[in-house]
């Protein structure tokens, strides 16, 4: 039997996804006095924002495309086992996706979606911290910095440019050899001889109980949370009692004079109900969990030549990276998993994978590498926060505070405009 449940206040606003992303945006939005309720399947924190790295990389400000991509990426989509895989299967579904991608990667957009960035990860890692001791876990969230390793200069001139970009936009790196990475991590193999490190980058020890604890500070302050699958959205009349925008769920009926879409991968699904579209795609990655590793790292380390992410955390070491495409109905691929114990090995010699466990989410992706966020032009009350692709955690929380400010006419709107929906 369907259960309605309404708003009642003109201040009423509904976040579709349970994610990192949401979570922030009903924990500003309450805090500015709204009425707020949260729609998930699943449990909060239970996706993408269980099983990613816990980075909070202020300093990533150069997209997934950077000039001359073709150049590596060409060799790496035709090798199975390379960092970027897409299977023969999915190339017809995925090749407007990707035209879009290598569109994305002259000089020129590069440096603007480099501002973009720049501009929307300012700041996250303190915020991060002050909404840490908020919520009642301040050692949750941690500045180590972040340590990118290669195998020799040589690799590291291949990366030059990122590097030179990182640094046009106010990010700190410090150039290391081979007795510089040893002094940092002494446990790290001595095949990567040259690394970068970036000091001011910052973690979060355990991704999904952080989540939690935001999930917990909001409940106690009043948040609504429904478990449902919401099957469409729709604008009512403006004079309907309870707020002007509907979401019908399987279960469930919710009206709100606000609504935001937080809901990763399955946003563009729930904007097609509206007629809106968005080149939205699952860059599928993978994490392999580690309790009792043998070894011991102090921050995230970076295998540049594997794309490959190797974390400390609360509950043991994590490795993740990778990017798969293949949609949302795929299963996971044993063989993506096997390929980050390989890596991880072969960046700490003593790490041990006995009953190391396998985890595949959906990362969601858009081609200029920047997430879509803001108002939608034309549909009023409608906002998006989505598509933080591999930065979700890094983007989340000021994501939430420009939405609130926004909200309550606080913000500068032209912030939004490299992010708008408009700009597909």
């Amino acid at each position: 039997m369907e259960k309605t449940r309404q708003a009642s206040s003109a201040s009423s606003v509904v976040v579709i996804g349970a994610g990192i992303v949401g979570l922030c945006v009903a924990h500003e939005l309450r805090k500015a006095g709204y009425q707020v309720s949260i729609i998930d399947p699943e449990e909060p924190g239970s996706q993408c924002s269980f099983g990613n790295a816990g980075a909070i990389s202020a300093g990533s400000v150069a997209p997934l495309a950077m000039p001359g991509i073709m150049k590596s990426a060409a060799g790496m989509l035709f090798d199975v086992d390379s960092p970027l895989h897409v299977p023969w299967h999915y190339w017809l579904r995925a090749a407007p996706w990707l035209r879009r991608f290598v569109a994305s990667a002259t000089p020129q957009r590069v440096e603007q979606i480099a501002s973009a960035l720049q501009d929307l990860f300012a700041g996250a890692l303190e915020h991060h911290q002050a909404l840490a001791r908020e919520i009642g876990c301040p050692k949750r969230v941690v500045q180590t910095g972040q340590l990118h390793l290669y195998r020799d200069t040589a690799a590291l001139a291949k990366d030059a440019g990122s590097w030179r970009l990182r640094e046009r936009h106010g990010v700190r790196i410090e150039q290391l050899d081979a007795r510089g990475v040893r002094a940092l991590e002494p446990a790290v193999s001595d095949v990567y001889r040259a690394g970068v490190f970036m000091p001011e980058q910052g973690a979060v020890t355990e991704p999904f109980l952080y989540a939690g604890a935001i999930a917990h500070a909001v409940r106690r302050q009043g948040v609504q949370f429904i478990r449902d699958s919401v099957r469409r959205v729709r604008r009512m009349p403006s004079s309907s009692p309870g707020g002007t925008w509907q979401v019908e769920g399987a279960q469930s009926s919710l009206q709100a004079e606000q609504l935001v879409i937080a809901a990763g991968i399955w946003s563009a699904d729930l904007l097609r109900t509206l007629g809106l579209r968005v080149p939205l795609e699952s860059q599928r990655g993978y994490h392999l969990h580690v309790t009792d590793p043998g070894v011991s790292i102090s921050r995230p380390l970076v295998l540049a030549d594997r794309k490959v992410f190797m974390v400390p955390m609360e509950t043991g070491l994590r490795i993740s990276g990778t990017v798969e495409f293949g949609g949302l109905s795929m299963p996971p691929s044993e063989r993506r998993s096997e390929l980050l114990g390989a890596a991880g090995r072969e960046g700490l010699p003593g790490l041990r994978l006995d009953a190391a466990s396998a985890w595949m989410g959906h990362r969601p992706c858009l081609p200029d590498s920047l997430p879509v966020l803001g108002p939608v032009p034309g549909h009023p009350g409608l906002w998006c926060a989505f598509g933080h692709g591999h930065l979700g955690v890094t983007g989340s929380i000021n994501t939430a505070r420009w939405i609130a400010q926004g909200m309550r006419g606080q913000f500068d709107m032209a912030r939004f405009a490299p992010f708008s929906i408009a700009r597909f």
